[in-house]
């Protein structure tokens, strides 16, 4: 993880699989007393190679996306939507997020989201073809707007 902005030690920080926002600030040392944490969602888990930017109160930032390009762990889309045109995390985007991508609709997304569920993590853009529904062309659609 990289975390920057409102910690006592920004920078790159090790966690352990399953981590969650609230375990990446306290590696970079705990948040300091002028954070914004309500903006973010500290009980979400992080996902490797993102970063996380604390932010002050009324401070912009920039929507989840691809790693390097301002991810945001907590962020208002937290689970990396691609709202802000960054590519979606299948491990991490929720129904929500995973329901902006083309081809995919509520349905779809809630499967996506099951088939996490009940297989663990992907491990591979391919698995999205394990899921009901998602046929050849609709996998060569996302493959490009999808990460694990």
């Amino acid at each position: 993880m990289h975390v920057v902005g409102r910690v006592a030690a920004p920078g790159l920080v090790t966690v352990v699989d399953g981590a969650r926002v609230a375990d990446a600030l306290a590696a970079a040392g705990g948040t300091l007393p002028d954070a914004d944490l309500a903006a973010l969602n500290i009980a979400r888990t992080v996902v490797d190679g993102e970063q996380i930017v604390v932010p002050l109160p009324g401070e912009q930032v920039p929507q989840p996306g691809v790693a390097g390009t301002g991810t945001v762990a907590g962020g208002a889309t937290a689970g990396g939507a691609g709202a802000a045109g960054g590519v979606v995390d299948l491990n991490a985007a929720d129904a929500t997020a995973l329901d902006t991508l083309p081809g995919i609709g509520p349905v779809l997304a809630e499967r996506i989201v099951a088939w996490r569920t009940e297989h663990g993590r992907f491990t591979s853009v391919d698995e999205l073809g394990e899921v009901s529904g998602i046929g050849p062309s609709v996998l060569a659609d996302l493959r490009d707007l999808v990460r694990v």
